[in-house]
């Protein structure tokens, strides 16, 4: 085992999953990154986490912008595989629990490749932008001009990054499991947004909505058919992303949903069914 890379593993890990959205492709990622470390002249390596962060990136963008004509032709909405956070080190920062965040990895997918490594370099990894520059083999204006059209597209929504309190998102979340559990219509549509989102990830491999049912009284609408149709076998909080998040069976389907909760109101409802995608949760 190589100390040096194993020291290294989980931040690698990290990164690569931001940047793809896939721990099954992030796993692939830092594999080959690993093959490429063993096969390196370590005596020219003067940094080895600035060396394997930048044969990460690399390799990530080139999988993410062949991934983006395949999850064009995906079956439904396709959504970020859900993970638990621990697997990447401890959440020590706001920013690094920010990026994880299954919204913000829901929202990253519109940005371009270029744009999503910026973003990830910089606001998680702090890493400046004159290295992102040799990285990326861009100048630093253009990463710059990259960095700001990506926040500017993540915070376009009025409190992006100021996230609730854990024991306010578990509450909400309460709430809402029980009001859809109760059938209580009134209750589920006032824990929703008016412009609340709700996707639904089969892949095509279960059913699943094949495309995001849009506003609050259509989500509502959406919800209480399911719970009027199939019987709930299970239903508990659990956490996702560093996030609560709720795992429910439901007609005997596994599904994880993680939520886009923001100033006390569910935004964004994401459910993952595609079994492929339950196996790091």
């Amino acid at each position: 085992m190589d100390e040096t890379f194993e020291e290294h593993r989980q931040l690698l890990l990290g990164l690569g999953y931001r940047l793809l959205g896939s721990m099954w492709d992030a796993e692939d990622v830092v594999q080959e990154t690993y093959l490429r470390w063993t096969n390196t002249d370590r005596s020219q390596v003067r940094e080895p986490r600035s060396f394997l962060v930048t044969v990460v990136t690399r390799l990530a963008l080139d999988q993410l912008r062949s991934a983006r004509v395949a999850r064009e032709a995906y079956i439904g909405p396709w959504l970020p595989e859900p993970v638990d956070g621990r697997a990447f080190g401890p959440l020590e920062t706001a920013e690094l629990r920010d990026t994880l965040s299954y919204a913000t990895l829901h929202m990253m997918e519109r940005l371009s490749p270029p744009e999503r490594a910026v973003f990830v370099l910089r606001e998680a990894f702090d890493v400046p932008y004159d290295r992102i520059a040799e990285i990326l083999d861009a100048s630093v204006p253009t990463c710059r001009q990259w960095h700001h059209r990506a926040v500017r597209y993540l915070s376009r929504d009025s409190g992006r990054f100021a996230a609730p309190a854990r024991s306010e998102h578990a509450e909400l979340l309460t709430r809402f499991l029980a009001a859809a559990q109760d059938g209580d219509l009134a209750a589920l549509a006032e824990l929703l947004a008016k412009d609340a989102v709700a996707y639904n990830d089969g892949g095509g491999k279960v059913r699943a909505a094949l495309r995001p049912v849009l506003g609050r009284d259509n989500v509502v609408a959406f919800v209480a058919g399911l719970m009027s149709r199939y019987p709930i076998e299970e239903a508990r909080l659990t956490q996702a992303n560093g996030e609560p998040a709720v795992w429910t069976v439901i007609g005997g389907q596994r599904q994880l949903v993680a939520f886009d909760v923001r100033d006390g109101r569910i935004h964004a409802i994401y459910g993952v069914l595609n079994p492929d995608k339950l196996i790091h949760i």
